[in-house]
C-alpha cells in the first residue's frame, strides 16, 4: 500500500516514521490523532522480529517438551511471517533467510505438534532450525529428514510467492519487462511445487528461493549478472 511514512502528533506537533515505528500513535504522548505529511510510497513491510529464545527456554528433559515447544514455535513464527513485507519506504529489500526458515519452521513445528509420534531424526531437524532460524541460519538440504521435505517445499513455495507480489508491486513503479517475465516463469514452477504438495527434493526448493533473490539483487542493484544467473537456474528447474 502506498503510505506517507512522516506523521505529525495533532496534540504534541512530535514528528516521527511510520516505516519506523508501524503505528500511528505519538511515541511522545500516545495520541492517535496525527496526520500523515510528506510523499506517498509503497509500503510492505513490518517491524516485527522473530524472537524464539521463549520456544527454545521450553525445552527440556520431560515428556511433552518438544510439543510444547514445537507449539510455541508455530505462533512465533505465524505472526512474525503475518506481518513481514518486502517494501521498504518504497524501496524494495531482499528474500531474507528468517522470513524463508521462519515459514519452514512453521511447517515443521506444526507436523510435531500434531503428530502421535516422531522419530530423533525429526526432532533433531526441528531442534537445528529452532535453534537458527531467528539468526538467519536453516539446516542445509542434504540434513532434511525424508518425513519433512515437503515442509521445506511449501515453505520455498510460500516464501516465493510472497516475494513475487511484493515484486510485482514494485514494478508497477518500476518497469522492467525481463524481470517481470522472470517471475512469472517463477511463478509458474512455484505452482508446480504446491500442486505436488511441496514434496520436491529439497535442493530444487532451496533453488526456486534462490532464484527469487537473485531477480531481487537485479532489481535492488541493477546487477545484470543476477539477472543472468536467475534466468539460467530456472532453465535448469525443468
Amino acid at each position: 500500500m502506498r503510505i506517507r511514512g512522516e506523521r505529525e502528533c495533532k496534540d504534541c506537533g512530535t514528528r516521527w516514521s511510520y516505516y519506523e515505528t508501524g503505528t500511528p500513535d505519538c511515541p511522545n504522548c500516545g495520541s492517535l490523532h496525527s496526520v500523515g505529511v510528506g510523499d506517498r510510497a509503497q509500503h510492505t513491510a513490518g517491524t516485527a522480529t522473530l524472537d524464539l529464545s521463549p520456544a527454545r527456554n521450553l525445552l527440556g528433559d520431560r515428556d511433552g517438551d518438544v510439543r510444547a515447544a514445537a507449539e510455541r514455535a508455530t505462533e512465533d513464527c505465524r505472526t512474525f511471517t503475518r506481518q513481514h513485507g518486502f517494501i521498504d519506504a518504497g524501496e524494495l529489500a531482499p528474500l531474507d533467510e528468517t522470513y524463508v526458515g521462519a515459514l519452514e519452521l512453521r511447517a515443521v513445528a506444526d507436523e510435531l505438534a500434531r503428530a502421535m509420534r516422531t522419530d530423533d531424526a525429526e526432532e533433531a531437524y526441528f531442534l537445528a532450525l529452532l535453534g537458527g532460524v531467528d539468526d538467519g541460519e536453516r539446516p542445509a538440504p542434504t540434513e532434511v529428514p525424508e518425513s519433512l521435505r515437503a515442509a521445506r517445499g511449501l515453505a520455498a513455495a510460500k516464501a516465493v510467492q510472497e516475494y513475487r507480489s511484493d515484486a510485482g508491486s514494485y514494478l508497477d513503479d518500476h518497469p522492467d519487462e525481463a524481470v517481470r517475465a522472470a517471475f512469472g516463469t517463477l511463478g509458474e514452477h512455484r505452482k508446480r511445487i504446491e500442486a505436488l504438495d511441496g514434496d520436491v527434493p529439497p535442493t530444487t526448493a532451496d533453488r526456486l528461493v534462490r532464484v527469487a533473490r537473485e531477480l531481487g539483487t537485479y532489481l535492488r542493484a541493477g546487477d545484470e549478472s543476477a539477472l543472468v544467473t536467475a534466468r539460467d537456474r530456472l532453465s535448469r528447474l525443468g
